[in-house]
């Protein structure tokens, strides 16, 4: 190279450098600002990754960067309270930047009273189980789990068909939400399980009283809250399958995750699980004819952001469900000799054949659902979703017939919604909603009466929800409507129709008269205008002491059940019959909590009160003769009502190891005009754990719990007298008086360690360690047979 291309060279690369050290001195500056009320964020941090400058903000919430070169910049925001965001821009000349962050919301969860984070409301009777305690029965069902909740019980049919009490109401009284969906299943039998399958949870509240306004005003025992697991902004892939084996049943299931995430948003989740039993056993005898077959799966996928975000849900869930084989009753007279046999009629070795009667169901939900977050305003939320319910129900029929089902039912649930969250003020945050839907339940003609007729049901609500911070108190306002129209078509018999007096008050709904051998056709139409509200505050006393007090209006129209019901359940034995004259319930509840919490104790007492205004219940009414036999008849009736009690849970850490956890549940109900107990009302209940663990032995723990359950002595007496054709006598059918107290042990125990990159937990579990022998009061079954005995459980986890 000559001395003239060098010179040149040297030239050209001396006004480059002039040229990039005069394009280096641009300035980004800006302002950094809460996204939800623009107020200035004081000491965020400002860093440009690719040129390694930062900067904080100041008391006004500014930054100036000086000496910034041209093209794309890397900006990364991050402030202690606040997720942090990263940016990247186009760099020609001086720039300013306003930049959002989420700020105040990390802020109204920390004034929370201590222990409520996470909690659906705030001034509520409200427990969260976390995912980790869900594990633990991921071979059971959601009533199984929700059980350890001091004042949450169940009531069985049987050991598979379990449906959660909440301070002794259930059914249609306790709403169930899914995934935000509210469950749609037919849960007014007594018989019919919730479908859910619990290894599809991340979490769940249980918030006693009606006073979750957002799910629904009709709540009056309460809400069960199934909240998703949970999704992040990380690009991550993860999982878990749990194996689960015990000796009852011989019941074997596995459930398996997996979770995938990226930074920019997107997600996907699937989980499947699948469960099989055979007989349970009772501690002398097998349950002949009481396995489970249950196949389930879910996918979720969408895009989440702070400002903005969708998702698509589908769940799938199909459950075989077999019926103690003694309890379908023929006639009263195999009921008084049922009752009066300590040990079932039917009793056959082990099996894992599902045979008359069962239950085959199927539940389907689809959800789509998209939200939008609007600076110094809040968040926008919209959701549509489906449900399909197949329920088909079979008896042991006569003539070839068992295979055919006598109850057919196919319920499809179409709903939409639309939510507000403002909360651009965090000592002022508001929630209003409105949301429609639509309900068709059609039943097969299947030989057998219908229980249920066909009806269409339309529905709209509408709430707002207040929450107001001030220096010690937290308080929460709600107001719910709610209008319900039914309409169905039913048939009757005319002798019926005239005993009730129907003419008078519905002669108009009549279609068609003297048809089908002395029947007509009715077209009951009804409309129900439901006005719910509630009022909770927290009270901070200091650091250690707090106080709730709440107070909730709700109404719950009555359901399909207590209007429509004319039929024979045949395993009950019983024939159940509705009343088009049954009016809406009013429930007025009164609760109060005391929560105490230090470094080593925490303890809390919740009491209440609930006045219900024309409560619905179902008591014996007489005695009818059909083709099968004769069986009592159950009326549905109303009463004023009331029910009042209280739950505590002390946890006390003894030792750096050991710790001490007692329950304890104690609840009465009655009729207000007569002053005679309400029915089906949970005994006293406490129970008792010691806990040890030890962390540096790979985590292990032993726990054993002492479960104490009360002779229930508060209790209606609906027995009545039969006639006994082969004896010409008449006998006293016992249905009413209690089985005696009753007291189980029952342990667990479990390590985990590191297997490659897998983390392994394994536990094993003792169910009543003494194979005593009970009856639960609250088991529909307790009058055919024992429930069940001794149970060995081994359960691995595997999370990778």
């Amino acid at each position: 190279m000559n001395l003239k291309s060098i010179s040149l060279l040297l030239l050209v690369l001396n006004s480059l450098s002039v040229l990039i050290a005069q394009e280096c001195k641009l300035v980004f500056s800006g302002f950094v600002e809460d996204f939800h009320d623009k107020s200035p964020i004081v000491g965020a941090t400002i860093f440009v990754k690719n040129l390694n400058k930062y900067t904080t903000t100041d008391t006004e919430g500014k930054f100036t960067l000086k000496n910034i070169c041209p093209g794309t910049i890397t900006v990364h925001v991050s402030h202690v309270a606040c997720d942090p965001q990263e940016f990247h821009f186009e760099v020609s000349s001086d720039i300013f930047k306003i930049i959002d962050l989420e700020h105040h919301i990390e802020q109204l969860n920390e004034i929370s009273i201590k222990g409520n984070l996470g909690l659906k409301t705030k001034t509520s009777q409200e427990t969260l189980l976390s995912s980790k305690e869900l594990e633990n029965f991921s071979n059971a069902n959601l009533g199984d789990a929700i059980k350890k909740v001091s004042g949450v019980s169940s009531i069985n049919t049987g050991n598979s068909i379990v449906k959660p009490i909440i301070n002794g109401l259930h059914s249609s009284r306790v709403l169930i939400s899914f995934n935000n969906v509210r469950l749609q299943d037919q849960e007014w039998g007594i018989e019919h399980a919730p479908n859910i399958d619990i290894n599809a949870a991340g979490s769940i509240s249980v918030i006693k009283g009606a006073n979750a306004l957002q799910y629904g005003g009709d709540a009056i025992g309460g809400t069960v809250i199934i909240n998703p697991k949970r999704n992040f902004s990380k690009d991550s892939l993860f999982g878990k399958t749990i194996v689960s084996q015990q000796t009852n049943g011989r019941l074997f299931s596995v459930s398996s995750s997996v979770n995938k995430n990226y930074s920019s948003g997107w997600f996907a989740n699937g989980q499947t699980s699948y469960k099989r039993a055979g007989d349970f056993r009772a501690p002398n005898y097998n349950l002949t004819n009481t396995g489970i077959n249950s196949k389930s799966f879910s996918f979720n996928s969408g895009y989440k952001k702070f400002d903005k975000g969708f998702e698509a849900f589908y769940s799938y869930i199909a459950n075989t469900i077999g019926i103690l084989r003694s309890s379908h009753i023929g006639n009263v007279t195999d009921l008084v000799n049922a009752i009066k046999t300590p040990k079932p009629s039917i009793i056959k070795d082990f099996d894992y054949d599902i045979h008359n009667p069962k239950q085959n169901v199927t539940h389907q939900l689809l959800k789509v659902a998209a939200y939008k977050r609007f600076k110094g305003f809040g968040k926008v939320s919209f959701q549509y979703d489906y449900q399909r319910n197949k329920r088909l129900e079979f008896d042991v029929r006569r003539g070839g017939r068992s295979d055919k089902a006598a109850l057919d039912l196919l319920l499809q649930t179409h709903s939409a919604k639309l939510d507000f969250l403002l909360d651009s003020n965090s000592e002022s945050i508001y929630k209003f909603g409105v949301n429609i839907g639509t309900q068709n339940n059609f039943p097969k003609v299947t030989g057998v009466r219908r229980l249920i007729p066909d009806y269409d049901h339309h529905y709209i609500g509408a709430y707002t929800i207040g929450n107001f911070k001030f220096e010690k108190i937290f308080l929460e306002l709600g107001l719910r409507y709610d209008f319900d129209h039914v309409n169905a078509k039913k048939y009757y018999k005319n002798s019926f129709w005239s005993e009730k007096n129907y003419p008078e008050d519905f002669g108009h709904t009549v279609l068609l008269s003297n048809i089908n051998g002395g029947q007509l056709l009715a077209n009951p139409k009804f409309n129900y205008n439901n006005i719910s509200g509630s009022i909770g505050m927290i009270y901070s006393l200091n650091s250690n002491h707090s106080i709730t007090l709440n107070y909730g209006l709700s109404n719950r129209a009555p359901n399909p059940s207590e209007l429509f019901s004319d039929g024979l359940h045949h395993s009950a034995a019983r024939i159940e019959l509705g009343d088009l004259r049954i009016k809406q319930e009013t429930s007025n509840r009164i609760s109060t909590t005391y929560q105490y919490t230090k470094k080593n104790m925490d303890f809390t007492f919740e009491s209440f009160y609930n006045h219900i205004t024309d409560f619905i219940y179902m008591e014996p009414s007489g005695i009818e003769a059909t083709l099968r036999g004769a069986f009592p008849v159950w009326s549905h009736k109303q009463i004023n009502a009331q029910l009042f009690g209280f739950d505590t849970n002390l946890n006390y850490q003894l030792t750096n190891t050991i710790l001490f956890n007692n329950k304890i549940s104690f609840l009465r109900g009655s009729d207000l005009s007569t002053k005679r107990p309400l029915i089906d009302i949970p005994p006293f209940k406490t129970s008792t754990t010691l806990f040890f663990k030890k962390e540096n032995w790979k985590n292990f723990y032993a726990s054993l719990e002492s479960e104490f359950n009360a002779e229930q002595t508060q209790f209606p007496n609906n027995n009545f007298e039969v006639y006994i054709p082969t004896t010409s006598s008449y006998e006293l059918v016992d249905i009413s008086s209690p089985p005696s107290s009753y007291h189980l042990l029952n342990f667990s125990s479990g390590i985990d360690f590191n297997l490659s990159k897998t983390t392994v937990e394994l536990n094993f579990t003792i169910d009543n360690i003494f194979n005593t022998s009970y009856r639960n009061y609250l088991n529909r079954l307790r009058y055919f047979s024992d429930d069940i005995g001794r149970n060995f459980r081994l359960q691995l986890k595997f999370n990778y």
